[in-house]
């Protein structure tokens, strides 16, 4: 992984890598990047991707237990898991259904990090 590029950046690699219609934890991305601990500033780095140029599907972002923790950042409460279910993913009471089969982990679905 490259050193020149900043953590947030890092993390905007990450998560443009992940397919449509699986989900990834804070943690997992933040120990893909070399970062391991550091979930919460995953989350303020995914916080701040709304204002990025490209598009970013922080919506595949969810905590280690499958939950929507960050829906009230896109702009509405239930903006997040709308964009979920519209790419299969089935949502009930704020909880990925089928978490364990969905994750998708960046440390083991990457051969080779771009970044």
């Amino acid at each position: 992984m490259s050193e020149d590029i900043g953590f947030f950046e890092k993390v905007y690699q990450v998560v443009r890598l992940i397919p449509r219609g699986r989900v990834t934890s804070y943690g997992a991305i933040a120990r893909s990047i070399g970062s391991p601990g550091a979930g919460r500033m995953v989350g303020w780095a995914l916080n701040k991707s709304f204002s990025d140029k490209g598009f970013i599907p922080a919506h595949r972002v969810v905590n280690r237990n499958g939950r929507l923790t960050g829906k009230i950042h896109f702009g509405g409460k239930e903006i997040m898991r709308e964009l979920l279910i519209s790419e299969g993913i089935r949502i009930v009471d704020d909880q990925v259904v089928d978490f364990s089969s969905l994750f998708w982990d960046p440390l083991k679905n990457i051969e080779e990090f771009p970044i």
